[in-house]
């Protein structure tokens, strides 16, 4: 017997609702609605636009239903850090998206309250000028958050819309700053050092449990069954990505890559370090209490903002036939720093690796396929370096390398990863995300059962993934 269950899986560009099946031996997963994802700038900033993500996945999720009546389950995920003001249930403005550059005020601010170390020591959490508190801050200093008296991350508000209730899951939760490494619960003292109201925060909840029921306007609006249930998951994309790594060893290192490359390890404890701190490493909720260590890479977000730049000049790009050519580019590109501030705004990226390259006295790229050649050699170079710091500060042996997300389809990045790594990588699957939000759903309505490592197995038993051997004689760029 099989459960059909429907994901709602955001990601920073694009959109998709899915519905998995689910039952012994078997996994399956299909899109009913796939949708951008684009950000919208007004006089006051950058902002998601939060109303359009929700009518596509309510659109998705009728799709769904009519397809499958019998659907046993919903559940949210979502990127991280961004939330949603809220003032008596009603959003205030749409959110701002973590490229806007006002939290760089909320940075000085922090820091001029906390020293780095101490906040790293508190929360774990690696250096990003986007991270939550510090946009909390820069708005609570602009006056944004008189009147609210609640935050709510995107996955929790898009829960709250569906079902009636306010709560904030775990492995998001997390990542703003705002959760006691240690204990995993809201640090009430850094809350109140930080000027903000501990009232603005939810009751915290783990996935796995359960959010609500669908209200009754939002049941009858999609025709859906009553008391169809919404399921916490991990809502944080990332964290439910690594639930869909098929990771059957000890020795085993992931890549979610997407519009970000999140680089690490999943641990039972968190690393605090002062080492770990330098190397700007993260400790993020994971599912089943889990920890993930790991650092951001700037990802696919170098490419894809290219190929924009070049489309936006009256070029016609068919990226793969561009990636096709950069495979056979056999002269050496420019390595550059993918992590430096100047790639992070939207805008003309080209101009910006030449500007970085020229600056550096290093030959920059030319024609398309040397830039991309040049983005896909730089983002491997980084993961390679990732790799080796995750397994030097958590002490963890690494010799396999899962490559999962949008990723793992780029041959070239996964074959020049595996290259530069000098590790075996192990490509797929694509919709890794999907697979970790569905199979938790199908663990919690009893579908499937056991730990995470089970539910693994599933996924490699479903989904093999494709190898990249590293090859010592490949050439590198300069």
């Amino acid at each position: 017997m099989t459960t059909s269950v429907a994901a709602i899986d955001l990601g920073a560009t694009s959109g998709r609702v899915m519905v998995g099946r689910v039952g012994p031996n078997k996994l399956e997963l299909r899109a009913v609605a796939r949708f951008a994802n684009t950000p919208v700038r007004t006089p006051d900033g950058l902002h998601w636009n939060t109303l359009g993500l929700y009518s596509n996945a309510l659109d998705g999720l009728q799709t769904a239903l009519r397809e499958n009546r019998k659907l046993a389950s919903i559940a949210v995920d979502s990127w991280a850090v961004d939330y949603a003001l809220l003032s008596h249930g009603r959003m205030v403005g749409n959110p701002f998206h973590y490229r806007d550059v006002r939290s760089l005020a909320g940075v000085e601010k922090v820091h001029g309250l906390i020293d780095p170390a101490e906040l790293y020591d508190i929360n774990g959490l690696q250096h990003l000028p986007f991270n939550t508190l510090f946009q909390l801050v820069a708005d609570h200093s602009n006056g944004l958050l008189d009147g609210v008296d609640r935050i709510l991350l995107i996955p929790d508000l898009l829960n709250f819309w569906l079902t009636g209730r306010q709560t904030a899951e775990r492995t998001n939760a997390s990542t703003t700053g705002l959760i006691n490494a240690r204990t995993g619960d809201w640090d009430d003292a850094l809350v109140a050092r930080l000027g903000l109201r501990r009232e603005l925060f939810a009751d915290l909840i783990g996935a796995g449990e359960t959010v609500g029921s669908l209200r009754d306007s939002v049941a009858a609006d999609l025709h859906a069954p009553s008391g169809l249930r919404v399921i916490a998951v991990g809502s944080h994309d990332t964290a439910s990505a690594v639930v869909g790594v098929p990771m059957l060893t000890d020795d085993a290192a992931y890549i979610s890559c997407g519009t970000w490359g999140l680089v690490g390890v999943e641990l039972d404890q968190p690393v605090l370090t002062e080492a770990s701190r330098a190397a700007n490493f993260t400790n993020e909720g994971g599912v089943d209490g889990r920890f993930r260590f790991l650092t951001n890479v700037m990802g696919l977000w170098l490419l894809s903002e290219s190929v924009r730049s070049w489309e936006r000049d009256g070029h016609g790009i068919e990226l793969p036939e561009l990636l096709a050519q950069a495979a056979r580019v056999d002269t050496p590109v420019p390595v550059f720093d993918v992590q430096d501030e100047c790639f992070l705004a939207p805008g003309d990226i080209p101009t910006r690796i030449v500007d970085f390259c020229r600056e550096r006295g290093l030959k920059p790229p030319t024609t398309g396929p040397e830039f991309v050649r040049s983005i896909v050699e730089s983002l491997a170079a980084a993961f390679a370096t990732a790799i080796d710091q995750a397994q030097s500060l958590s002490g963890k042996t690494i010799n396999v390398i899962h490559l999962v997300g949008g990723g793992s389809l780029n041959v070239l990045l996964c074959q020049l990863t595996a290259d530069r790594a000098g590790r075996l990588v192990l490509a797929g699957p694509v919709e890794a995300t999907a697979l970790g939000n569905v199979l938790i759903q199908a663990r919690t309505v009893g579908a499937v059962d056991g730990d995470l490592e089970t539910l693994r197995s599933l996924i490699a038993h479903t989904h093999a993934p494709r190898r990249y051997e590293p090859r010592a004689d490949a050439s590198k760029g300069y």
